[in-house]
């Protein structure tokens, strides 16, 4: 049922009132309260006032005075009483008018004394608690009580008879501009708590939405603030994110391959607590043998507008299934690809044998020479495949055997073997840029990666175009440059073109898309680098970096 509410004179939500809700009602609880403490602060000045004049000595009508002091008394009785918080808002106005009639009661019961500065109270009142209404009922009163004075000193009227009007009148106004500033700061104060109660209200409801974003999705994400603490952190990962920690301290964290172990010092909360940044820190909590989990893990640092470091965000995502998938992928890859690779050779084998028979027919001859450079072109997708499917980061720097060679000797070797390709589009390889440069490099793998370079140059090059081919060498390092006139790789492609199974645009529906991703692999093995720089429209240029003595020698130097 809707509550009635009564109509009201003046505006009960003021800066100087307290508003309740009781019942039907609004009360203004601050009206009688201020008219009780007014009141009660002029009686207990009056009543002192009486004590002294009942005791001593008083040069006036003592009738007339005690009269005043009745009259005040009534008056505080009924302040008390009257529920004022009930009537309208002007009607407490009769209790500061009444008590001027007292005093001035008082004032004329002894014309020279100072009883007539009682006047100040009434006049603070009316002045500060009903504004320019009020300051002007004080005015009109003062002039009334500058007129009664002057009646009453007749011909003898000197500058005190117009002192206490003065005074009354200033303290009256002082009281009201008082009253102006502190209801405006007041007013102030309560716009500013307003907007603070909505800013807190927002900010509250934008961290409870955060909250429910962070345990609603599937990565765990930690918050630590500048002082190393841990300030939040959601319910998917969070755990895990800590098994670094004294409470966690039983859990075994391995590397990306999952066998060797991580040191403390090298946990991604370590790290980051220690102001690392890092992407994508694979690692595998739990055993190797029982159930463990794999966490891809990314730190963030954070700076204040100032500069300053604000902490870190640490988020952390369950790679365990894409692992675990890949694997099987892998392993599916290596044994299929490892059953083709016997009946492959087994072909390859009869096929040499029929090459090698004098009595095979020149028309025949030619058929088998094509089967046999297509068991040929089988057999090595089937070794890339193996080589690509291998589970172990260390396969291929397991299967070299470096040692000091010239890899002047392995460039003009491989453009030989290409130039029927490369006779075949019209493409001139260039090898005048070919010097002797040393490098410890096992020479079958940096030959099977000069290979797929150049055959990429050729397959890839305009028709009629060039590959030029050239090595330089500093002592310490020798770079291998292959570079042809083709139409060139774009960013969008070149950012992805050594990543296994990806086939540019120009060699899509061609190949396996795994030449240069084991091709940058045998380079790293070797403890160098495999680059690419590309214009579109005019050509490529593949650079090979490799180290000219071993790790071991270098060091000692």
């Amino acid at each position: 049922m809707a509550v009635a509410r009564p109509e009201r004179t003046r505006p009960l939500a003021t800066a100087r009132n307290t508003i309740v809700w009781v019942g039907d009602v609004f009360v203004d609880r601050a009206r009688e309260r201020t008219a009780a403490l007014n009141q009660l602060l002029l009686t207990a000045v009056v009543y002192s006032l009486a004590m002294l004049v009942a005791v001593g000595p008083f040069a006036g009508d003592t009738a007339l005075f005690f009269l005043g002091v009745v009259v005040v008394s009534v008056v505080t009785g009924a302040t008390l009483v009257i529920p004022w918080n009930r009537l309208p808002f002007g009607w407490v106005a009769a209790v500061p008018a009444a008590d001027m009639i007292a005093i001035t009661i008082m004032q004329l019961s002894s014309p020279t004394s100072a009883l007539g500065l009682l006047w100040i109270f009434p006049a603070m009142w009316l002045a500060a608690g009903f504004g320019l209404l009020g300051l002007f009922a004080v005015i009109v009163a003062d002039a009334g009580l500058l007129g009664m004075l002057v009646a009453m000193s007749a011909q003898q009227v000197t500058f005190a008879t117009y002192l206490l009007p003065l005074v009354v009148f200033a303290v009256a106004a002082t009281s009201f501009f008082t009253a102006r500033r502190s209801d405006a700061q007041r007013t102030l104060l309560a716009k500013q708590a307003r907007l603070l109660g909505s800013v807190l209200q927002r900010t509250r409801r934008q961290e409870q939405e955060l909250t429910e974003v962070l345990d609603a999705v599937d990565f765990g994400v930690i918050r630590i603030a500048p002082d190393g603490t841990v300030a939040i952190t959601n319910e998917a990962h969070g755990r895990l994110q800590r098994a670094g920690r004294d409470d966690d301290a039983d859990t075994p964290a391995y590397r990306d391959d999952g066998v060797t172990p991580l040191p403390r010092d090298e946990l991604p909360l370590e790290r980051a607590l220690r102001g690392e940044a890092f992407d994508g820190q694979l690692v595998w909590f739990g055993p190797p043998e029982g159930p463990r989990r794999a966490l891809s893990v990314t730190a963030r640092r954070l700076t204040e507008s100032t500069g300053a470091d604000a902490g870190a965000v640490l988020v952390s995502r369950d790679v365990t299934r894409e692992l675990t998938a890949l694997r099987a992928r892998d392993d599916l890859v290596a044994s299929v690809s490892h059953e083709l690779r016997t009946p492959l050779t087994s072909i390859l084998g009869y096929l040499d044998l029929v090459l090698d028979d004098p009595e095979v027919p020149g028309r025949a001859r030619s058929k088998v020479e094509i089967a046999e450079r297509n068991a040929e072109r089988l057999l090595g997708i089937v070794a890339d495949i193996l080589a690509a499917s291998s589970s172990s980061s260390t396969a291929v720097e397991l299967a070299i055997a470096p040692e000091r060679v010239d890899v002047a000797e392995i460039l003009v070797a491989a453009a030989e073997a290409a130039m029927p390709r490369a006779d075949a589009k019209g493409v001139v390889i260039d090898t005048e840029g070919i010097e002797p440069a040393a490098a410890w490099a096992d020479s079958l793998r940096i030959r099977q990666v000069i290979d797929n370079l150049v055959s990429n140059a050729i397959a890839y090059n305009r028709d009629e175009g060039s590959v030029f081919l050239s090595t330089t060498t500093d002592g310490q390092h020798t770079w291998i440059v292959v570079r042809d006139t083709g139409a060139g790789i774009g960013e969008a492609e070149r950012t992805r073109l050594f990543q296994r199974y990806y086939r540019a645009g120009a060699a899509r529906g061609t190949g396996t898309g795994l030449g240069l991703a084991i091709s940058r692999d045998i380079v790293r093995a070797h403890g160098g680098e495999l680059a690419v720089h590309s214009t579109p429209g005019a050509g490529s240029t593949f650079i090979i970096k490799l180290p000219v003595t071993a790790a071991e020698e270098a060091d000692a130097r």
